[in-house]
């Protein structure tokens, strides 16, 4: 196996608030090699965001306390001087947010915010980082890139500045991109160009990290991926291995939760029941316990990230044994849509 090029080791991201501390990312371990392309996925509040954050040290406020390892080739991002790391952070990791709104400045326009961003790290005119710019925006589908490039963010759609905010995370050719949902309020058609773009930049040698909540676009391109859910990481592996031989219940959930265009009809789809744990209140054990169908005693201890069946590549934190859990399987889906028969056909 390569080096990795971004390990994570134990991070844990806590807020100090009125009624205690708030743990958003307990002690999450992964890594990304060269080349890579990790899909990170969970519901909204699992601690996706929170956790990339942390890693590019953009949690600056003073109740934020962020702790372990983040080793980029080798050094750790959290010991860095901020001189150091402002000198990565856009040139050798850049991210695309979530929220393409805040992520631009109202008073510049969006040409100039992508020039501004390739002269902070590259030796180059300000008339060729502007062709860059343009260029940059008529990959990502920008039409009239020319004229475009004068306009400010505020005459743009909100997909239309996603794809400005992508434009500025290429703009360097990153070793590592961070994605935040980058496929948000886009269609289709777009949707495909964006993710084309990131195969191209992975096929220079760039590694990805995309978070999304959908598993369709993680099923085209994602190499692994990494389940996360109360803060924690709840299944990790290559895809095949997590799309066709799920091992965690959560995992179960997510993509039995997803229409299938073949087979038998189903009445309802599957549902995971409850809501996602609030991260002030993780239990001492799972973190999924609460919801699960499954749940038994030794679910009050908190289970590790391991390997089962002697796959060490495909991990999951569940107390179940792993030759049961296809038979488990069946049985939390015949409870999950209370429609065994229908269930049952469905698994045939």
């Amino acid at each position: 196996m390569p080096e990795p090029l971004l390990e994570v080791r134990d991070l844990r991201v806590s807020f100090r608030t009125r009624t205690g501390p708030v743990t958003a990312v307990d002690g999450l371990s992964f890594s990304v090699t060269p080349g890579e392309i990790l899909g990170v996925v969970g519901e909204s509040g699992s601690g996706k965001s929170v956790s990339m954050l942390a890693v590019l040290r953009l949690l600056t406020n003073p109740n934020v306390t962020v702790s372990g390892e983040v080793l980029f080739r080798g050094q750790d991002l959290l010991a860095l001087p901020d001189k150091r790391m402002r000198a990565i952070r856009g040139r050798e990791i850049a991210m695309v947010f979530q929220d393409p709104m805040t992520a631009l400045t109202p008073v510049y326009t969006v040409g100039w915010q992508i020039a501004e961003q390739i002269r902070a790290h590259e030796q180059v005119s300000r008339r060729a980082a502007h062709a860059r710019a343009v260029e940059l925006l008529s990959d990502v589908g920008i039409p009239d890139a020319a004229s475009r490039a004068k306009s400010y963010p505020h005459e743009f759609s909100g997909g239309m500045r996603q794809r400005v905010v992508i434009a500025m995370a290429l703009s360097c050719g990153p070793a590592l991109l961070i994605a935040d949902e980058p496929t948000t309020a886009l269609d289709v058609t777009v949707q495909a160009q964006i993710l084309d773009l990131m195969r191209e930049l992975n096929a220079r040698g760039s590694a990805v990290v995309l978070i999304t909540h959908d598993m369709g676009v993680i099923s085209q391109i994602a190499d692994r991926v990494l389940v996360m859910y109360g803060g924690r990481a709840a299944e990790e592996g290559p895809r095949r291995a997590v799309f066709h031989g799920p091992r965690h219940p959560y995992t179960w959930g997510l993509l039995d939760s997803v229409p299938r265009v073949g087979g038998p009809r189903l009445r309802r789809l599957p549902t995971i029941a409850g809501v996602p744990v609030s991260p002030g209140s993780l239990p001492e054990g799972c973190a999924f316990s609460p919801r699960c169908r499954l749940r038994h005693d030794r679910c009050d201890e908190r289970p590790a990230l391991a390997a089962g069946n002697g796959d060490t590549a495909h991990r999951d934190a569940c107390w179940l044994a792993p030759d049961d859990r296809a038979a488990l399987r069946l049985t939390a889906r015949a409870a999950a849509i209370d429609v065994p028969d229908v269930a049952r056909e469905t698994t045939s």
